[in-house]
């Protein structure tokens, strides 16, 4: 398949200095990470180096605490980073092949640019784009397992200067493990455009971010790594191979043993657009500004990408 996947300038940023994609100004970025180091619970879950840290991390729930204990020693190998940052590569002259997650960057593109896109690979089921490792010769057509849509657990990749648009994850339970790379996470208030935003951080790997109904359940994602320049925003595809990667938790309320008594387990939603269920989530939508829902359905299946990079010559 060829794939010329030229990284594209956003145009002039937002609000005087303030840039995507969290418009906001390089003091409002500091003072909104001193906010975020100092937040009780803690946004992070790590090894404590502080009594004051170990306090902030000793508030958050033990369900959270359960799935971060059960992911601390989980990483992606380093021929697992490298294929991936082939398959993530564009093109560099016209004609040229390109590896699949390019081709499902560039279908996603093609469909959204409100947002740089990213790529949500399912740990159990399938995905939406795994046929093109067959159509484009990256797996035999046979050696292409079926499976259920939707996964409570996820790998998600994000292009350098990619980002998500800000979402809830309503009244889930979660944790987002950095496996490899960096990201930046803005937690918020609220899900509204013009929400107070609560604390920047960075992952980087080995750390753990997390939410709950009641705390941290809106943010937005995005990977300052170099994208190949360009100003990121929407109508933005990045020109490198960088890449920051994340492995996501999401478990419904009945599945952790919190939810409240009187909660109705048959709604989807409650009064105020929140979901109960990891099936959908809400987002804010970056032309617009409104709130819109979005089905949760990946990308791609871990057990295609994996057959995928083992078969990707390194050198």
């Amino acid at each position: 398949m060829s794939l010329t996947a030229d990284q594209t300038s956003a145009g002039q940023p937002e609000y005087g200095d303030a840039q995507y994609p969290f418009h906001i100004t390089k003091e409002e970025e500091r003072q909104l990470r001193l906010r975020g180091a100092e937040a009780a619970p803690s946004l992070v879950i790590g090894q404590a180096t502080s009594f004051d840290e170990y306090a902030r991390q000793l508030m958050i729930p033990p369900a959270v605490m359960d799935l971060a204990r059960k992911a601390e020693d989980l990483r992606l190998s380093a021929w697992e980073i490298e294929a991936m940052r082939k398959h993530l590569a564009p093109a560099t002259a016209p004609g040229e092949k390109v590896g699949l997650l390019r081709q499902i960057l560039v279908e996603k593109y093609n469909h959204d640019k409100t947002h740089p896109p990213y790529i949500r690979v399912a740990c159990t089921g399938r995905g939406d784009y795994d046929h093109l490792a067959a159509e484009h010769g990256h797996l035999h057509p046979d050696d292409h397992p079926k499976g259920d849509i939707g996964s409570p657990v996820v790998l998600e990749i994000w292009p350098a200067q990619h980002y998500s648009p800000i979402h809830s994850h309503g009244h889930t339970t979660g944790i987002v493990f950095c496996l490899a790379g960096q990201l930046d996470v803005m937690v918020y208030e609220h899900l509204d455009w013009d929400a107070r935003k609560l604390g920047l951080l960075t992952l980087t790997p080995g750390q753990c971010a997390w939410l709950s109904r009641d705390n941290y359940a809106v943010h937005r994602v995005y990977c300052p790594m170099d994208g190949g320049g360009g100003s990121t925003g929407p109508g933005y595809m990045n020109a490198s191979a960088d890449f920051g990667a994340s492995f996501h938790v999401y478990l419904n309320p009945e599945q952790t043993g919190v939810e409240d008594e009187d909660e109705d387990e048959d709604e989807d939603e409650d009064e105020d657009g929140d979901s109960y269920s990891r099936d959908s989530f809400n987002y804010i939508d970056e032309e617009s500004k409104e709130q819109r829902p979005f089905a949760t359905e990946s990308d791609l299946s871990w057990a295609i990408l994996r057959r995928v990079l083992a078969n990707t010559p390194l050198t």
